[in-house]
């Protein structure tokens, strides 16, 4: 099942914050309480996760020119194929399409074009 994008304009709020469960802590969630998540090895603008890979892990987007707002200072990075992308200290957020409830980890250290992470604020 795919997520759906978050896409916004202006300066809007695109994340929250929520307890995982099944991590014991606190995970960094877009608007709907799904977690976000990191790839190793994507950061300052190096991007692994493109093509197939988005159907499993469809990337938080903003419209251009829209400012993020959180519980956390968030970035914008663009992606490869022109969309913004909304970051957490330089690394590009992502939902997981095997999370479906609020709270959910399930993508937590699940290992494809690299290893993926919950983002804890």
């Amino acid at each position: 099942m795919a997520v759906p994008m978050a896409l916004a304009r202006g300066s809007k709020t695109v994340a929250g914050e929520a307890t995982a469960p099944s991590l014991h802590k606190s995970v960094l969630t877009n608007t709907k309480g799904l977690t976000l998540y990191t790839l190793s090895g994507e950061k300052n603008g190096r991007f692994i996760c493109t093509g197939s890979c988005l159907k499993s892990w469809p990337p938080l987007l903003v419209a251009a020119g829209t400012t993020p707002k959180g519980p956390v200072a968030l970035g914008t990075i663009k992606r490869p194929e022109g969309k913004i992308q909304v970051t957490y200290k330089g690394a590009p957020l992502y939902t997981f399409a095997g999370d479906s409830k609020k709270g959910e980890a399930n993508g937590e250290g699940l290992k494809d074009v690299g290893v993926w992470h919950a983002v804890t604020p």
